[in-house]
């Protein structure tokens, strides 16, 4: 399976945990040079959004609707809970990441390290102090159901912890990942990132300039 993206993308570093969790065997491949997208990406991802896969002549974006097609293809270990309330918060979990946390954390990532760092085209500083604006209340919910022990719904390792410690991580580039401020948060996370899937993903990340 191709995977289209870069794992400084929350998204593609979400796809990436699932395919490593489930043991798919998966080549992450480059979706644009200076010149612009590139044709194979395209066509994988009409709207230019990444991540996007080709699975055998298979082609799909969006992460979470990559991450149920695992899911149903490859449904061990399962990464969804089949119950309905454990279904449901998973889920939830998962919007919350990349909707509601994407949607401030981006602006501080984009306005000040991919926008001026890696694409050279400036970022944008009011953007990013309301991105910081942002964050506290939703980083301090977080913390408020973050589990003592074990995983966001319960005993099992599921697409929520995937989702939003992808989220977190890429949050760290900028500065904001899980600090001591939030100790229940930081103890979770450090349980999701000693995990071998985690570490596998980790090793294909590349240095950013400073």
């Amino acid at each position: 399976m191709k995977l289209y993206g870069a794992i400084l993308s929350p998204f593609v570093r979400k796809v990436a945990l699932v395919a490593e969790e489930k043991g798919l065997a998966y080549e992450l491949a480059p979706f644009r040079t200076r010149e612009g997208y590139l044709p194979e990406f395209l066509a994988c991802s009409p709207f230019r959004k990444i991540p996007a896969i080709d699975d055998a002549g298979f082609t799909l974006s969006d992460s979470t609707a990559i991450a149920l097609y695992l899911e149903a293809r490859d449904p061990s270990p399962a990464l969804i809970p089949e119950d309905p309330e454990g279904r449901g918060r998973a889920m939830w979990f998962d919007e919350f990441a990349d909707t509601i946390l994407a949607a401030s954390g981006l602006k501080i990532l984009f306005n000040r390290l991919v926008g001026p760092k890696l694409l050279k085209i400036g970022g944008d500083e009011a953007l990013a102090l309301q991105g910081e604006a942002e964050l506290p209340p939703l980083l301090d919910w977080l913390e408020s159901v973050a589990p003592a022990e074990g995983w966001l719904v319960g005993e099992d390792f599921t697409l929520a912890d995937i989702s939003v410690a992808a989220m977190l991580r890429t949050l760290d580039y900028v500065g904001h990942g899980p600090g001591p401020a939030r100790p229940r948060t930081a103890a979770w996370y450090e349980r999701v990132v000693a995990r071998p899937a985690w570490n596998a993903v980790a090793a294909l990340e590349h240095p950013l300039p400073a």
